[in-house]
Protein backbone atom coordinates (compact mmCIF):
# COMPACT_ATOMS: atom_id res chain seq x y z
CA UNK A 1 0.00 0.00 0.00
CA UNK A 2 1.47 3.54 -0.84
CA UNK A 3 0.40 6.84 0.51
CA UNK A 4 1.04 9.94 -1.52
CA UNK A 5 3.30 12.19 0.53
CA UNK A 6 2.93 15.77 -0.19
CA UNK A 7 6.51 17.63 0.34
CA UNK A 8 7.49 21.43 1.25
CA UNK A 9 7.90 22.18 -2.53
CA UNK A 10 4.16 20.89 -3.13
CA UNK A 11 5.75 17.68 -5.25
CA UNK A 12 4.31 14.74 -4.54
CA UNK A 13 6.35 11.93 -3.77
CA UNK A 14 4.84 7.66 -3.26
CA UNK A 15 6.57 6.40 -0.37
CA UNK A 16 5.69 3.11 1.87
CA UNK A 17 4.55 3.09 5.30
CA UNK A 18 7.41 0.69 5.61
CA UNK A 19 9.54 2.97 4.08
CA UNK A 20 8.57 5.43 5.93
CA UNK A 21 9.29 3.52 9.00
CA UNK A 22 12.15 2.25 8.15
CA UNK A 23 13.41 5.73 7.70
CA UNK A 24 11.97 7.53 10.78
CA UNK A 25 13.92 4.02 12.99
CA UNK A 26 17.17 5.05 11.21
CA UNK A 27 17.23 8.61 11.69
CA UNK A 28 16.29 7.93 15.50
CA UNK A 29 18.88 9.04 17.90
CA UNK A 30 17.99 6.63 20.51
CA UNK A 31 18.19 3.13 20.24
CA UNK A 32 14.67 2.61 21.44
CA UNK A 33 11.37 2.48 19.44
CA UNK A 34 8.11 2.76 20.35
CA UNK A 35 4.59 1.62 18.84
CA UNK A 36 3.35 5.00 19.97
CA UNK A 37 6.11 6.58 17.41
CA UNK A 38 4.42 5.44 14.79
CA UNK A 39 0.44 6.06 15.73
CA UNK A 40 0.39 9.23 13.05
CA UNK A 41 1.55 7.10 10.31
CA UNK A 42 -1.25 4.70 9.77
CA UNK A 43 -3.99 2.47 11.54
CA UNK A 44 -2.57 -0.04 13.73
CA UNK A 45 -3.24 -3.18 11.98
CA UNK A 46 -0.57 -1.37 9.06
CA UNK A 47 1.71 -0.24 11.53
CA UNK A 48 1.58 -4.10 13.47
CA UNK A 49 2.21 -5.70 9.98
CA UNK A 50 5.09 -3.09 9.17
CA UNK A 51 6.61 -3.80 12.45
CA UNK A 52 6.12 -7.87 12.41
CA UNK A 53 7.85 -7.86 8.17
CA UNK A 54 10.92 -5.61 10.57
CA UNK A 55 11.47 -8.13 13.10
CA UNK A 56 11.48 -10.89 10.13
CA UNK A 57 14.36 -8.81 8.42
CA UNK A 58 15.91 -8.15 11.40
CA UNK A 59 15.73 -4.88 11.37
CA UNK A 60 14.39 -4.46 15.32
CA UNK A 61 13.98 -7.12 17.81
CA UNK A 62 10.99 -6.70 20.32
CA UNK A 63 12.16 -5.74 23.83
CA UNK A 64 8.39 -5.79 25.68
CA UNK A 65 4.67 -4.47 24.64
CA UNK A 66 5.39 -1.75 22.07
CA UNK A 67 8.63 -1.30 22.79
CA UNK A 68 11.80 -2.05 20.06
CA UNK A 69 15.19 -1.76 19.57
CA UNK A 70 17.07 -1.50 16.49
CA UNK A 71 19.21 -4.63 15.65
CA UNK A 72 22.19 -5.83 14.02
CA UNK A 73 23.34 -9.60 13.29
CA UNK A 74 24.88 -11.48 15.94
CA UNK A 75 28.81 -12.07 14.88
CA UNK A 76 28.27 -15.61 16.63
CA UNK A 77 24.38 -17.32 14.66
CA UNK A 78 23.48 -14.33 12.73
CA UNK A 79 20.57 -13.89 14.35
CA UNK A 80 19.30 -9.61 15.01
CA UNK A 81 20.71 -8.60 18.19
CA UNK A 82 20.11 -5.35 20.32
CA UNK A 83 22.96 -2.89 19.10
CA UNK A 84 23.67 -2.47 23.09
CA UNK A 85 23.27 -3.95 26.63
CA UNK A 86 19.94 -4.62 28.01
CA UNK A 87 20.51 -2.11 30.72
CA UNK A 88 21.04 0.65 28.33
CA UNK A 89 18.22 -0.37 26.29
CA UNK A 90 15.59 -0.61 29.72
CA UNK A 91 17.08 2.85 30.46
CA UNK A 92 16.00 4.22 27.58
CA UNK A 93 12.85 2.48 27.24
CA UNK A 94 11.53 3.42 30.92
CA UNK A 95 12.92 7.29 30.34
CA UNK A 96 10.51 7.14 27.09
CA UNK A 97 7.86 6.18 29.42
CA UNK A 98 8.95 9.00 31.93
CA UNK A 99 9.97 5.99 34.49
CA UNK A 100 12.46 7.68 36.73
CA UNK A 101 14.87 4.90 37.79
CA UNK A 102 18.18 4.13 39.26
CA UNK A 103 20.38 1.16 39.47
CA UNK A 104 19.69 -1.38 41.10
CA UNK A 105 21.09 -2.32 45.08
CA UNK A 106 23.78 -5.24 43.58
CA UNK A 107 24.41 -2.76 40.90
CA UNK A 108 25.10 0.52 43.07
CA UNK A 109 27.59 -1.94 45.23
CA UNK A 110 29.47 -2.91 42.48
CA UNK A 111 29.83 0.78 40.59
CA UNK A 112 30.23 2.30 44.11
CA UNK A 113 33.58 -0.05 44.74
CA UNK A 114 32.03 -2.07 48.21
CA UNK A 115 31.90 -5.45 46.52
CA UNK A 116 33.69 -7.53 43.58
CA UNK A 117 30.60 -9.78 42.48
CA UNK A 118 29.25 -8.72 39.26
CA UNK A 119 25.51 -8.32 39.41
CA UNK A 120 24.13 -11.14 37.33
CA UNK A 121 20.86 -9.75 36.91
CA UNK A 122 19.74 -6.19 35.23
CA UNK A 123 17.93 -4.59 37.94
CA UNK A 124 16.49 -0.91 38.47
CA UNK A 125 14.99 0.76 41.06
CA UNK A 126 11.78 2.70 40.34
CA UNK A 127 11.29 4.53 43.57
CA UNK A 128 8.21 4.41 44.86
CA UNK A 129 6.64 3.53 41.94
CA UNK A 130 5.53 0.01 40.94
CA UNK A 131 6.17 -1.16 37.13
CA UNK A 132 4.92 -3.93 35.80
CA UNK A 133 6.46 -3.69 31.98
CA UNK A 134 8.53 -6.89 31.15
CA UNK A 135 11.55 -5.93 29.08
CA UNK A 136 13.18 -8.77 27.81
CA UNK A 137 16.47 -9.42 25.53
CA UNK A 138 16.49 -12.81 24.49
CA UNK A 139 16.56 -15.30 27.75
CA UNK A 140 17.34 -11.83 30.23
CA UNK A 141 14.75 -9.72 31.65
CA UNK A 142 14.89 -6.55 33.56
CA UNK A 143 14.31 -6.30 37.11
CA UNK A 144 12.50 -4.23 39.63
CA UNK A 145 13.25 -3.21 42.87
CA UNK A 146 11.35 -0.20 44.77
CA UNK A 147 11.18 1.43 48.32
CA UNK A 148 8.21 0.45 49.72
CA UNK A 149 9.77 -1.56 52.11
CA UNK A 150 12.28 1.19 53.26
CA UNK A 151 9.03 3.52 54.30
CA UNK A 152 8.65 4.00 57.53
Amino acid sequence: MSIVCITREGAMSRYSLKDRMVRSIALRKGEVVMRADFEKMGSASQISRVLKELIAEGKIVRLGYGTYAKARPSTLSGKPVPRVTLEELAQEALGKLDVPVTLGRAQRAYVEGRTTQIPVRTTFNTGHRRISRKITVGISTVRYENNYSARA
